[in-house]
Protein backbone atom coordinates (compact mmCIF):
# COMPACT_ATOMS: atom_id res chain seq x y z
CA UNK A 1 0.00 0.00 0.00
CA UNK A 2 1.20 3.56 -1.09
CA UNK A 3 2.61 6.16 1.81
CA UNK A 4 1.69 9.86 1.82
CA UNK A 5 4.30 11.95 3.20
CA UNK A 6 4.82 15.61 3.44
CA UNK A 7 6.89 18.48 4.71
CA UNK A 8 5.70 22.00 5.60
CA UNK A 9 8.45 24.97 5.32
CA UNK A 10 6.75 27.75 6.98
CA UNK A 11 7.69 30.97 5.08
CA UNK A 12 10.26 28.90 2.60
CA UNK A 13 9.17 31.06 -0.74
CA UNK A 14 10.52 29.74 -3.96
CA UNK A 15 9.30 30.64 -7.54
CA UNK A 16 7.01 29.05 -9.49
CA UNK A 17 9.45 27.36 -12.02
CA UNK A 18 11.57 26.33 -9.31
CA UNK A 19 8.84 24.67 -7.49
CA UNK A 20 8.07 22.91 -10.88
CA UNK A 21 11.39 21.41 -11.43
CA UNK A 22 11.70 20.22 -7.71
CA UNK A 23 8.35 18.43 -8.40
CA UNK A 24 8.97 16.83 -11.10
CA UNK A 25 12.83 15.70 -9.43
CA UNK A 26 10.52 14.04 -6.21
CA UNK A 27 8.67 12.28 -9.27
CA UNK A 28 12.03 10.90 -10.27
CA UNK A 29 12.84 8.91 -7.78
CA UNK A 30 12.89 5.62 -6.84
CA UNK A 31 9.10 4.04 -5.63
CA UNK A 32 7.96 7.53 -5.97
CA UNK A 33 4.80 7.23 -7.45
CA UNK A 34 3.21 11.07 -7.32
CA UNK A 35 4.82 14.24 -5.98
CA UNK A 36 3.62 18.36 -5.19
CA UNK A 37 5.51 21.47 -4.26
CA UNK A 38 3.48 24.21 -3.91
CA UNK A 39 2.87 27.34 -1.61
CA UNK A 40 -0.21 26.59 1.12
CA UNK A 41 -3.11 28.60 -0.90
CA UNK A 42 -6.56 27.26 -0.59
CA UNK A 43 -6.63 26.24 -4.75
CA UNK A 44 -3.36 24.19 -4.52
CA UNK A 45 -4.80 22.47 -1.17
CA UNK A 46 -7.63 21.27 -3.40
CA UNK A 47 -5.19 20.26 -6.39
CA UNK A 48 -3.56 18.17 -3.85
CA UNK A 49 -6.76 16.54 -2.34
CA UNK A 50 -8.27 15.80 -6.10
CA UNK A 51 -4.57 13.88 -6.64
CA UNK A 52 -4.84 12.03 -3.37
CA UNK A 53 -1.53 14.13 -2.64
CA UNK A 54 -3.19 15.50 0.81
CA UNK A 55 -2.46 13.69 3.91
CA UNK A 56 -4.59 13.20 6.60
CA UNK A 57 -3.22 14.66 9.04
CA UNK A 58 -1.20 17.85 7.19
CA UNK A 59 -2.38 20.13 10.27
CA UNK A 60 -2.46 24.04 9.82
CA UNK A 61 -1.05 25.76 6.49
CA UNK A 62 -0.80 29.18 5.54
CA UNK A 63 -0.72 30.63 2.17
CA UNK A 64 3.19 31.59 2.77
CA UNK A 65 4.18 28.02 3.56
CA UNK A 66 5.74 25.81 1.25
CA UNK A 67 4.12 22.12 1.29
CA UNK A 68 6.12 19.29 -0.41
CA UNK A 69 4.21 16.03 -0.58
CA UNK A 70 5.36 13.00 -2.21
CA UNK A 71 3.32 9.70 -2.96
CA UNK A 72 5.65 6.24 -2.63
CA UNK A 73 5.04 2.92 -2.70
CA UNK A 74 7.01 2.17 0.71
CA UNK A 75 7.17 4.71 3.91
CA UNK A 76 10.89 4.25 3.33
CA UNK A 77 11.26 5.61 -0.40
CA UNK A 78 9.02 8.26 0.56
CA UNK A 79 11.13 9.53 3.71
CA UNK A 80 13.81 9.01 1.48
CA UNK A 81 12.35 11.63 -1.51
CA UNK A 82 11.83 14.51 0.89
CA UNK A 83 15.35 14.06 2.70
CA UNK A 84 16.76 14.93 -1.01
CA UNK A 85 14.41 18.21 -1.36
CA UNK A 86 17.43 20.40 -0.48
CA UNK A 87 19.68 18.84 -2.37
CA UNK A 88 17.25 19.09 -5.56
CA UNK A 89 16.83 22.97 -4.63
CA UNK A 90 20.31 23.53 -5.03
CA UNK A 91 20.56 22.28 -8.05
CA UNK A 92 18.11 24.57 -9.60
CA UNK A 93 18.28 26.59 -12.52
CA UNK A 94 19.49 23.70 -14.86
CA UNK A 95 22.81 24.53 -16.02
CA UNK A 96 22.31 28.33 -16.13
CA UNK A 97 25.70 29.19 -15.15
CA UNK A 98 25.14 32.79 -13.30
CA UNK A 99 26.97 32.40 -10.26
CA UNK A 100 27.34 36.42 -9.93
CA UNK A 101 26.46 38.33 -6.20
CA UNK A 102 22.61 38.70 -6.45
CA UNK A 103 21.03 41.26 -4.29
CA UNK A 104 18.78 40.35 -1.97
CA UNK A 105 15.96 43.86 -2.55
CA UNK A 106 15.00 45.86 -5.42
CA UNK A 107 16.59 48.56 -3.68
CA UNK A 108 20.49 47.11 -3.84
CA UNK A 109 19.49 45.41 -7.33
CA UNK A 110 19.52 49.65 -8.56
CA UNK A 111 22.24 50.11 -6.60
CA UNK A 112 24.16 47.89 -8.95
CA UNK A 113 22.19 48.62 -12.17
CA UNK A 114 20.81 51.97 -11.83
CA UNK A 115 21.02 52.50 -15.42
CA UNK A 116 17.90 49.90 -15.55
CA UNK A 117 15.03 51.26 -17.28
CA UNK A 118 12.44 47.71 -16.69
CA UNK A 119 11.68 45.72 -13.56
CA UNK A 120 10.40 42.80 -14.55
CA UNK A 121 8.15 41.35 -11.64
CA UNK A 122 6.57 37.60 -11.44
CA UNK A 123 6.17 37.29 -7.93
CA UNK A 124 3.09 36.31 -6.44
CA UNK A 125 0.09 39.16 -6.02
CA UNK A 126 -0.07 39.80 -2.49
CA UNK A 127 3.77 41.11 -2.81
CA UNK A 128 3.67 42.10 -5.82
CA UNK A 129 1.60 45.63 -5.53
CA UNK A 130 4.04 46.70 -3.00
CA UNK A 131 7.28 45.92 -5.42
CA UNK A 132 5.89 48.06 -8.51
CA UNK A 133 5.06 50.75 -6.67
CA UNK A 134 8.73 50.76 -5.36
CA UNK A 135 9.64 50.45 -8.72
CA UNK A 136 8.06 53.43 -9.41
CA UNK A 137 9.34 55.33 -7.25
CA UNK A 138 12.86 54.59 -8.23
CA UNK A 139 11.75 55.64 -11.59
CA UNK A 140 11.71 52.48 -13.14
CA UNK A 141 9.13 51.02 -16.09
CA UNK A 142 7.05 47.78 -14.82
CA UNK A 143 6.44 44.50 -16.63
CA UNK A 144 4.27 43.46 -14.26
CA UNK A 145 3.39 39.35 -15.31
CA UNK A 146 2.35 38.71 -11.66
CA UNK A 147 -1.95 38.38 -11.57
CA UNK A 148 -4.37 38.37 -8.26
CA UNK A 149 -3.66 42.36 -8.00
CA UNK A 150 -7.31 43.74 -7.26
CA UNK A 151 -8.52 46.67 -10.10
CA UNK A 152 -7.97 49.62 -6.96
CA UNK A 153 -4.04 48.46 -7.21
CA UNK A 154 -3.94 48.43 -10.46
CA UNK A 155 -5.39 51.68 -10.81
CA UNK A 156 -3.55 53.13 -8.53
CA UNK A 157 -0.31 51.89 -9.53
CA UNK A 158 -1.03 53.05 -13.54
CA UNK A 159 -1.87 56.61 -12.28
CA UNK A 160 1.21 56.34 -10.43
CA UNK A 161 3.09 55.80 -13.35
CA UNK A 162 1.14 58.61 -15.29
CA UNK A 163 2.30 60.97 -13.03
CA UNK A 164 6.00 60.14 -13.89
CA UNK A 165 6.14 59.31 -17.41
CA UNK A 166 6.50 55.80 -16.52
CA UNK A 167 5.06 52.31 -17.61
CA UNK A 168 3.29 49.72 -15.83
CA UNK A 169 2.37 46.68 -18.23
CA UNK A 170 0.31 44.37 -16.61
CA UNK A 171 -0.93 43.39 -14.05
CA UNK A 172 -1.28 40.02 -15.57
CA UNK A 173 0.63 40.63 -18.72
CA UNK A 174 1.97 37.90 -20.29
CA UNK A 175 4.42 39.65 -22.90
CA UNK A 176 6.10 41.88 -24.54
CA UNK A 177 9.20 42.92 -26.59
CA UNK A 178 11.33 45.73 -25.99
CA UNK A 179 14.58 47.10 -28.06
CA UNK A 180 14.09 43.47 -29.33
CA UNK A 181 14.46 41.28 -26.18
CA UNK A 182 11.44 39.69 -25.07
CA UNK A 183 9.84 39.53 -21.86
CA UNK A 184 7.66 36.95 -20.45
CA UNK A 185 6.70 34.30 -22.76
CA UNK A 186 7.34 36.24 -26.05
CA UNK A 187 8.79 34.53 -29.68
CA UNK A 188 11.72 35.55 -31.59
CA UNK A 189 10.92 37.60 -33.84
CA UNK A 190 13.00 39.74 -36.11
CA UNK A 191 13.51 42.78 -36.08
CA UNK A 192 11.27 45.24 -38.23
CA UNK A 193 9.40 48.91 -38.31
CA UNK A 194 6.03 47.35 -36.95
CA UNK A 195 5.02 48.41 -33.17
CA UNK A 196 2.11 46.66 -31.31
CA UNK A 197 -0.18 47.53 -28.58
CA UNK A 198 -2.09 44.84 -26.88
CA UNK A 199 -4.39 44.16 -24.45
CA UNK A 200 -4.22 40.16 -25.19
CA UNK A 201 -1.09 38.14 -25.09
CA UNK A 202 -1.63 35.60 -27.29
CA UNK A 203 -3.18 38.08 -29.72
CA UNK A 204 0.15 40.10 -29.86
CA UNK A 205 2.44 36.79 -30.06
CA UNK A 206 -0.12 35.66 -32.96
CA UNK A 207 -0.32 38.93 -34.89
CA UNK A 208 3.99 39.15 -34.28
CA UNK A 209 4.38 35.62 -35.37
CA UNK A 210 2.45 36.19 -38.71
CA UNK A 211 4.72 39.17 -39.45
CA UNK A 212 7.53 37.75 -38.87
CA UNK A 213 6.35 34.50 -41.04
CA UNK A 214 5.99 37.13 -43.88
CA UNK A 215 9.16 38.63 -43.59
CA UNK A 216 8.17 41.83 -41.47
CA UNK A 217 9.61 42.58 -38.73
CA UNK A 218 8.74 43.90 -34.66
CA UNK A 219 9.87 47.24 -33.30
CA UNK A 220 8.34 47.32 -30.02
CA UNK A 221 5.84 45.07 -28.44
CA UNK A 222 3.74 46.70 -25.63
CA UNK A 223 1.23 44.65 -23.68
CA UNK A 224 -1.37 46.11 -21.80
CA UNK A 225 -3.38 43.70 -18.95
CA UNK A 226 -6.42 42.26 -19.59
CA UNK A 227 -7.96 45.02 -17.54
CA UNK A 228 -6.25 47.79 -18.98
CA UNK A 229 -9.29 49.04 -21.81
CA UNK A 230 -12.04 48.34 -18.87
CA UNK A 231 -14.27 51.78 -18.04
CA UNK A 232 -12.38 51.69 -14.72
CA UNK A 233 -8.52 52.06 -15.87
CA UNK A 234 -9.83 54.29 -19.11
CA UNK A 235 -6.58 52.55 -21.33
CA UNK A 236 -3.93 54.38 -19.36
CA UNK A 237 -1.15 52.29 -20.16
CA UNK A 238 -2.24 51.64 -24.17
CA UNK A 239 -2.65 55.57 -24.17
CA UNK A 240 0.86 55.67 -22.46
CA UNK A 241 2.41 52.87 -24.81
CA UNK A 242 0.67 54.71 -28.06
CA UNK A 243 2.67 57.55 -26.85
CA UNK A 244 5.53 55.78 -26.54
CA UNK A 245 5.14 54.43 -30.21
CA UNK A 246 4.70 58.10 -31.72
CA UNK A 247 7.65 59.28 -30.92
CA UNK A 248 9.70 55.84 -31.30
CA UNK A 249 11.69 56.49 -34.64
CA UNK A 250 12.68 52.42 -34.79
CA UNK A 251 8.13 52.63 -35.41
CA UNK A 252 6.50 53.45 -38.52
CA UNK A 253 3.45 51.39 -38.24
CA UNK A 254 1.51 50.62 -35.26
CA UNK A 255 -1.18 47.99 -34.17
CA UNK A 256 -3.11 48.12 -31.80
CA UNK A 257 -4.78 44.70 -30.42
CA UNK A 258 -7.79 43.97 -27.79
CA UNK A 259 -10.88 42.23 -27.42
CA UNK A 260 -13.51 45.08 -27.71
CA UNK A 261 -12.83 47.73 -24.77
CA UNK A 262 -15.35 49.98 -22.99
CA UNK A 263 -16.76 52.32 -25.77
CA UNK A 264 -15.72 55.75 -23.87
CA UNK A 265 -12.42 54.14 -24.15
CA UNK A 266 -12.75 53.18 -27.55
CA UNK A 267 -13.22 56.42 -28.70
CA UNK A 268 -9.93 57.63 -26.44
CA UNK A 269 -7.87 55.22 -28.05
CA UNK A 270 -9.23 55.80 -31.46
CA UNK A 271 -8.65 59.46 -31.14
CA UNK A 272 -4.97 58.89 -29.88
CA UNK A 273 -4.16 56.61 -32.89
CA UNK A 274 -5.05 59.44 -35.17
CA UNK A 275 -3.00 62.11 -33.06
CA UNK A 276 0.17 59.47 -33.41
CA UNK A 277 1.04 61.09 -37.06
CA UNK A 278 1.51 56.99 -38.16
CA UNK A 279 -0.12 54.31 -40.15
CA UNK A 280 -2.38 52.57 -37.15
CA UNK A 281 -4.17 49.20 -37.74
CA UNK A 282 -6.81 48.92 -35.12
CA UNK A 283 -7.99 44.98 -34.66
CA UNK A 284 -11.20 45.20 -31.84
CA UNK A 285 -11.95 41.20 -32.00
CA UNK A 286 -15.54 40.54 -31.91
CA UNK A 287 -16.85 43.96 -33.05
CA UNK A 288 -17.76 45.03 -36.42
CA UNK A 289 -14.69 47.20 -38.40
CA UNK A 290 -16.58 50.80 -38.43
CA UNK A 291 -17.42 51.28 -42.39
CA UNK A 292 -14.76 54.29 -42.57
CA UNK A 293 -12.29 55.26 -44.59
CA UNK A 294 -9.69 56.87 -43.20
CA UNK A 295 -6.30 58.18 -44.03
CA UNK A 296 -3.51 56.60 -41.68
CA UNK A 297 -6.37 54.81 -39.92
CA UNK A 298 -7.17 51.08 -41.06
CA UNK A 299 -9.45 48.65 -39.07
CA UNK A 300 -8.93 45.05 -39.13
CA UNK A 301 -11.59 42.10 -38.26
CA UNK A 302 -9.51 39.48 -37.22
CA UNK A 303 -5.76 39.24 -35.95
CA UNK A 304 -4.01 37.73 -39.17
CA UNK A 305 -5.82 40.60 -41.07
CA UNK A 306 -3.97 43.21 -38.75
CA UNK A 307 -0.65 41.33 -39.31
CA UNK A 308 -1.65 41.56 -42.87
CA UNK A 309 -2.80 45.28 -43.55
CA UNK A 310 0.32 46.29 -40.76
CA UNK A 311 2.64 44.77 -43.45
CA UNK A 312 1.14 46.57 -46.88
CA UNK A 313 1.51 50.06 -44.64
CA UNK A 314 5.30 49.17 -43.71
CA UNK A 315 5.68 48.38 -47.49
CA UNK A 316 3.83 51.55 -48.71
CA UNK A 317 1.43 49.30 -50.63
CA UNK A 318 -1.63 50.59 -48.09
CA UNK A 319 -4.55 52.80 -49.79
CA UNK A 320 -4.42 56.69 -48.83
CA UNK A 321 -7.82 57.28 -49.67
CA UNK A 322 -8.36 60.85 -51.44
CA UNK A 323 -11.63 62.46 -50.93
CA UNK A 324 -12.10 64.36 -54.13
CA UNK A 325 -15.63 64.83 -55.37
CA UNK A 326 -17.06 61.37 -57.13
CA UNK A 327 -19.56 62.97 -59.61
CA UNK A 328 -18.03 63.81 -62.58
CA UNK A 329 -18.37 67.59 -63.65
CA UNK A 330 -18.61 68.48 -67.08
CA UNK A 331 -15.70 71.13 -68.56
CA UNK A 332 -18.18 73.77 -68.33
CA UNK A 333 -18.55 74.06 -64.90
CA UNK A 334 -14.70 72.81 -63.79
CA UNK A 335 -14.13 76.67 -62.81
CA UNK A 336 -17.66 76.86 -60.86
CA UNK A 337 -16.66 74.13 -58.76
CA UNK A 338 -12.93 75.28 -58.21
CA UNK A 339 -14.68 78.58 -57.03
CA UNK A 340 -17.32 76.23 -54.62
CA UNK A 341 -14.26 74.36 -53.24
CA UNK A 342 -12.38 77.31 -52.24
CA UNK A 343 -15.69 78.91 -50.47
CA UNK A 344 -15.79 75.32 -48.54
CA UNK A 345 -12.20 75.51 -47.38
CA UNK A 346 -12.96 79.32 -45.98
CA UNK A 347 -16.24 77.29 -44.19
CA UNK A 348 -14.10 74.43 -42.54
CA UNK A 349 -11.83 76.94 -40.82
CA UNK A 350 -14.84 78.60 -39.39
CA UNK A 351 -16.71 75.33 -38.72
CA UNK A 352 -13.77 74.53 -36.46
CA UNK A 353 -15.12 77.00 -34.09
CA UNK A 354 -18.63 75.04 -34.32
CA UNK A 355 -19.11 71.83 -32.36
CA UNK A 356 -21.59 69.51 -33.61
CA UNK A 357 -22.79 67.19 -36.40
CA UNK A 358 -25.88 66.58 -37.59
CA UNK A 359 -27.38 63.68 -39.92
CA UNK A 360 -30.81 63.94 -41.63
CA UNK A 361 -31.82 60.73 -43.69
CA UNK A 362 -34.34 59.36 -45.25
CA UNK A 363 -33.11 55.80 -45.18
CA UNK A 364 -32.90 54.34 -42.01
CA UNK A 365 -29.80 51.35 -43.41
CA UNK A 366 -28.03 54.37 -44.48
CA UNK A 367 -28.40 56.50 -40.96
CA UNK A 368 -27.20 53.09 -38.87
CA UNK A 369 -24.27 52.06 -41.00
CA UNK A 370 -23.49 56.00 -40.94
CA UNK A 371 -24.06 55.67 -36.86
CA UNK A 372 -21.71 52.81 -36.66
CA UNK A 373 -19.13 54.01 -38.36
CA UNK A 374 -18.76 57.35 -36.36
CA UNK A 375 -19.09 55.83 -33.31
CA UNK A 376 -16.26 55.31 -32.53
CA UNK A 377 -14.94 58.53 -33.06
CA UNK A 378 -17.70 60.66 -31.61
CA UNK A 379 -19.03 61.93 -28.50
CA UNK A 380 -21.65 62.68 -27.24
CA UNK A 381 -23.83 60.81 -30.11
CA UNK A 382 -27.61 59.89 -29.83
CA UNK A 383 -29.90 58.62 -32.14
CA UNK A 384 -33.69 57.49 -32.83
CA UNK A 385 -32.13 54.12 -33.71
CA UNK A 386 -31.77 51.86 -30.66
CA UNK A 387 -27.69 51.10 -31.14
CA UNK A 388 -25.23 50.17 -27.75
CA UNK A 389 -22.95 52.79 -26.95
CA UNK A 390 -25.37 55.55 -28.53
CA UNK A 391 -27.61 57.96 -26.59
CA UNK A 392 -31.24 57.67 -26.89
CA UNK A 393 -32.99 61.08 -29.13
CA UNK A 394 -36.32 61.30 -30.66
CA UNK A 395 -35.25 64.24 -32.44
CA UNK A 396 -37.95 66.39 -31.33
CA UNK A 397 -35.62 67.78 -28.75
CA UNK A 398 -32.67 69.33 -28.81
CA UNK A 399 -29.14 67.29 -27.80
CA UNK A 400 -25.86 69.20 -26.96
CA UNK A 401 -23.87 66.83 -29.16
CA UNK A 402 -23.31 65.08 -32.27
CA UNK A 403 -27.19 64.14 -33.33
CA UNK A 404 -27.95 61.15 -36.80
CA UNK A 405 -31.08 60.81 -36.90
CA UNK A 406 -33.47 58.92 -39.73
CA UNK A 407 -36.49 61.17 -40.71
CA UNK A 408 -38.08 58.14 -42.46
CA UNK A 409 -38.86 56.37 -39.17
CA UNK A 410 -42.50 55.82 -37.91
CA UNK A 411 -42.87 58.88 -36.10
CA UNK A 412 -41.47 60.77 -38.47
CA UNK A 413 -44.34 59.19 -41.28
CA UNK A 414 -47.19 59.98 -38.99
CA UNK A 415 -49.60 62.26 -41.41
CA UNK A 416 -46.57 62.97 -43.79
CA UNK A 417 -45.20 61.19 -46.71
CA UNK A 418 -41.85 59.54 -46.63
CA UNK A 419 -38.80 62.05 -47.17
CA UNK A 420 -37.83 60.00 -50.02
CA UNK A 421 -40.78 61.06 -52.08
CA UNK A 422 -41.72 64.73 -50.05
CA UNK A 423 -38.25 66.20 -49.32
CA UNK A 424 -40.58 69.44 -47.13
CA UNK A 425 -38.98 67.45 -43.99
CA UNK A 426 -35.45 67.28 -44.16
CA UNK A 427 -35.20 70.75 -45.24
CA UNK A 428 -37.25 72.58 -42.72
CA UNK A 429 -35.10 70.31 -40.42
CA UNK A 430 -31.90 71.18 -42.15
CA UNK A 431 -33.03 75.37 -41.81
CA UNK A 432 -33.67 74.74 -37.87
CA UNK A 433 -30.19 73.30 -37.94
CA UNK A 434 -28.92 76.12 -39.38
CA UNK A 435 -30.26 78.23 -36.61
CA UNK A 436 -28.42 76.24 -34.30
CA UNK A 437 -24.31 78.22 -33.62
CA UNK A 438 -23.12 74.95 -32.57
CA UNK A 439 -23.54 72.76 -35.64
CA UNK A 440 -20.49 71.94 -38.13
CA UNK A 441 -21.36 70.10 -40.75
CA UNK A 442 -24.93 68.93 -41.74
CA UNK A 443 -24.55 64.96 -43.40
CA UNK A 444 -27.69 64.22 -45.62
CA UNK A 445 -28.37 61.24 -47.99
CA UNK A 446 -29.76 61.83 -51.29
CA UNK A 447 -31.44 58.76 -52.60
CA UNK A 448 -32.62 58.45 -56.73
CA UNK A 449 -34.55 55.74 -58.20
CA UNK A 450 -38.12 55.10 -59.27
CA UNK A 451 -40.38 56.40 -56.77
CA UNK A 452 -38.57 58.74 -55.52
CA UNK A 453 -39.05 62.30 -55.68
CA UNK A 454 -38.08 63.73 -59.34
CA UNK A 455 -35.10 66.33 -58.38
CA UNK A 456 -34.41 65.49 -54.54
CA UNK A 457 -31.10 68.08 -54.99
CA UNK A 458 -33.36 70.82 -56.66
CA UNK A 459 -35.61 70.62 -53.61
CA UNK A 460 -32.46 70.42 -51.01
CA UNK A 461 -30.32 73.14 -52.93
CA UNK A 462 -31.64 76.59 -51.47
CA UNK A 463 -31.37 74.75 -47.39
CA UNK A 464 -27.87 73.76 -48.71
CA UNK A 465 -26.82 77.18 -49.98
CA UNK A 466 -27.93 78.76 -46.90
CA UNK A 467 -26.48 76.42 -44.57
CA UNK A 468 -23.33 76.88 -46.26
CA UNK A 469 -23.38 80.40 -46.54
CA UNK A 470 -23.73 80.31 -42.63
CA UNK A 471 -20.37 78.39 -41.85
CA UNK A 472 -22.22 74.78 -41.98
CA UNK A 473 -20.40 72.21 -43.64
CA UNK A 474 -22.77 70.06 -46.05
CA UNK A 475 -21.89 66.29 -46.78
CA UNK A 476 -24.33 65.11 -49.20
CA UNK A 477 -24.30 60.47 -50.16
CA UNK A 478 -25.89 60.43 -53.58
CA UNK A 479 -27.06 56.95 -54.15
CA UNK A 480 -28.34 56.05 -57.69
CA UNK A 481 -27.27 55.20 -61.14
CA UNK A 482 -26.64 56.82 -64.36
CA UNK A 483 -29.95 55.13 -65.90
CA UNK A 484 -31.87 56.80 -62.93
CA UNK A 485 -34.93 59.21 -63.71
CA UNK A 486 -32.95 61.78 -61.81
CA UNK A 487 -30.08 62.11 -63.45
CA UNK A 488 -27.39 61.05 -61.11
CA UNK A 489 -24.73 63.04 -62.94
CA UNK A 490 -27.00 66.03 -62.75
CA UNK A 491 -28.22 65.87 -59.14
CA UNK A 492 -24.37 65.53 -58.09
CA UNK A 493 -24.25 69.16 -60.13
CA UNK A 494 -26.58 70.63 -58.25
CA UNK A 495 -25.76 69.70 -54.77
CA UNK A 496 -22.00 70.86 -55.61
CA UNK A 497 -23.47 74.36 -57.35
CA UNK A 498 -24.79 74.90 -54.23
CA UNK A 499 -22.13 73.87 -51.83
CA UNK A 500 -22.37 70.16 -50.72
CA UNK A 501 -19.36 68.29 -50.90
CA UNK A 502 -20.77 65.00 -52.51
CA UNK A 503 -19.81 61.34 -52.46
CA UNK A 504 -21.32 58.25 -53.22
CA UNK A 505 -19.49 55.79 -50.93
CA UNK A 506 -20.32 55.99 -47.32
CA UNK A 507 -16.63 55.11 -45.69
CA UNK A 508 -15.27 58.15 -47.37
CA UNK A 509 -17.71 60.42 -46.56
CA UNK A 510 -17.88 59.74 -43.14
CA UNK A 511 -13.79 59.86 -43.44
CA UNK A 512 -13.93 63.26 -45.29
CA UNK A 513 -16.23 64.21 -42.06
CA UNK A 514 -13.78 63.30 -39.17
CA UNK A 515 -10.59 64.55 -41.11
CA UNK A 516 -11.83 67.98 -42.51
CA UNK A 517 -14.91 68.66 -40.63
CA UNK A 518 -14.20 67.83 -37.22
CA UNK A 519 -11.72 69.62 -35.27
CA UNK A 520 -7.97 67.46 -35.41
CA UNK A 521 -6.88 65.32 -32.43
CA UNK A 522 -5.43 66.37 -29.78
CA UNK A 523 -1.90 65.24 -28.80
CA UNK A 524 -1.68 62.19 -26.13
CA UNK A 525 -2.28 62.75 -22.15
CA UNK A 526 -1.19 66.69 -22.66
CA UNK A 527 -1.89 66.77 -18.77
CA UNK A 528 1.09 64.31 -17.79
CA UNK A 529 4.54 63.97 -18.19
CA UNK A 530 4.98 61.93 -21.69
CA UNK A 531 6.99 58.46 -21.28
CA UNK A 532 10.86 58.84 -22.04
CA UNK A 533 11.18 57.30 -25.34
CA UNK A 534 14.40 56.04 -24.37
CA UNK A 535 12.90 53.15 -22.35
CA UNK A 536 12.79 51.33 -25.93
CA UNK A 537 16.29 51.47 -26.48
CA UNK A 538 17.92 48.39 -27.49
CA UNK A 539 18.71 46.17 -26.20
CA UNK A 540 17.51 47.02 -22.39
CA UNK A 541 18.52 46.90 -19.17
CA UNK A 542 16.57 45.23 -16.78
CA UNK A 543 16.08 43.86 -13.14
CA UNK A 544 14.60 41.07 -12.58
CA UNK A 545 12.08 39.61 -9.59
CA UNK A 546 9.89 36.52 -9.71
CA UNK A 547 10.59 33.90 -12.19
CA UNK A 548 14.55 33.13 -12.64
CA UNK A 549 13.30 32.20 -16.20
CA UNK A 550 12.47 35.08 -17.25
CA UNK A 551 15.93 36.46 -16.23
CA UNK A 552 17.80 33.62 -18.04
CA UNK A 553 15.52 34.38 -21.02
CA UNK A 554 16.73 38.42 -21.20
CA UNK A 555 20.34 37.29 -21.24
CA UNK A 556 20.36 34.92 -23.49
CA UNK A 557 18.81 37.63 -26.16
CA UNK A 558 21.54 40.32 -25.62
CA UNK A 559 19.55 42.11 -22.34
CA UNK A 560 22.16 43.11 -19.22
CA UNK A 561 19.96 41.42 -16.72
CA UNK A 562 19.90 40.89 -12.50
CA UNK A 563 18.51 38.53 -10.86
CA UNK A 564 17.07 39.82 -7.41
CA UNK A 565 17.05 36.99 -5.01
CA UNK A 566 13.90 38.00 -3.68
CA UNK A 567 12.57 36.42 -0.86
CA UNK A 568 9.09 37.87 0.94
CA UNK A 569 9.36 40.10 3.44
CA UNK A 570 8.82 38.42 7.09
CA UNK A 571 8.51 35.32 5.86
CA UNK A 572 5.21 36.05 3.99
CA UNK A 573 3.25 36.28 7.74
CA UNK A 574 0.79 39.46 6.64
CA UNK A 575 0.35 40.86 10.35
CA UNK A 576 4.65 40.91 10.51
CA UNK A 577 4.89 42.40 6.85
CA UNK A 578 2.33 45.47 8.10
CA UNK A 579 4.27 46.03 11.19
CA UNK A 580 7.86 46.58 8.55
CA UNK A 581 5.86 48.25 6.53
CA UNK A 582 4.51 50.85 8.73
CA UNK A 583 8.02 51.29 10.97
Amino acid sequence: MSTTLAQIRPGAYFDSIVLMQLQAGLARLPGVEDAGAVMGTEVNLAVLAGNDLLPEDLGRVQPEDLIIVVRAQTEPQAREALERTDDLLTRRGGGGGDNEYRPRSLNQAVKLLPEARWVLISVPGRFATGLAGEALSLGKNVFLYSDNISLEEELRLKTEAATRGLLVMGPDCGTATVGGVGFGFANRVRRGNIGLVAASGTGLQAVASRIHALGGGISQALGTGGRDLSEAVQGRTALAALDLLAKDPETQVIVLLSKPPAARVSRRLIAAARACGKPTIVAFQGASPPPVKLEGLSFASNLSEAADLSLAAARGLHDSPATPPVVAVAPAQRHSTQRHSQQRHSQQRHSQQRKWLRGLFSGGTLALEALLGLRPFLEPLASNLSVEGVEDNDGTTSFPGHTLLDLGADEFTVGRLHPMIDPDLRVRRLQQETADPDVAAVLLDVVLGDGSHEDPAGALAPAIRNAVGTGIAVIALLVGTDEDPQDLKAQGKTLEEAGAQVFTEMPRALGHILHQILPSPEGLNPAEPSPDSSSLASPPTVINLGLESFHLAAQGQGATALHVDWKPPAGGNEKLMAILARL
